[in-house]
């Protein structure tokens, strides 16, 4: 197992609160590090290795952050009101 860097991009980071939010919720998994976030391209990248990438994605999408075009319609909709709440809670902490 080598660790290499995983991006994903995501949808919905709009602020700092996003932002805050995400790091604390990927520091949750064992195993990443390095976790940067680029809000102006929506791009997440973390080093770990390439089998936690499901669970990185799985991750970001229970907090509101689906990777990009993988949700449509009523999740998408869902998705976003998730961020909302992870973004309220980002910049309350």
């Amino acid at each position: 197992m080598s660790d290499m860097q995983i991006q994903v991009h995501v949808e919905n980071i709009k602020c700092g609160g996003c932002e805050k939010s995400i790091i604390k919720g990927l520091t949750s998994i064992e195993g990443l590090s390095n976790i940067v976030i680029e809000r102006d391209q929506q791009l997440i990248s973390v080093t770990a290795d390439a089998s936690l990438r499901e669970a990185l994605v799985a991750k970001l999408k229970s907090m509101g952050y689906p990777e990009h075009g993988s949700v449509s319609g009523l999740d998408a909709g869902l998705a976003n009101a998730k961020s909302f709440v992870s973004c309220a809670i980002g910049r309350v902490s």
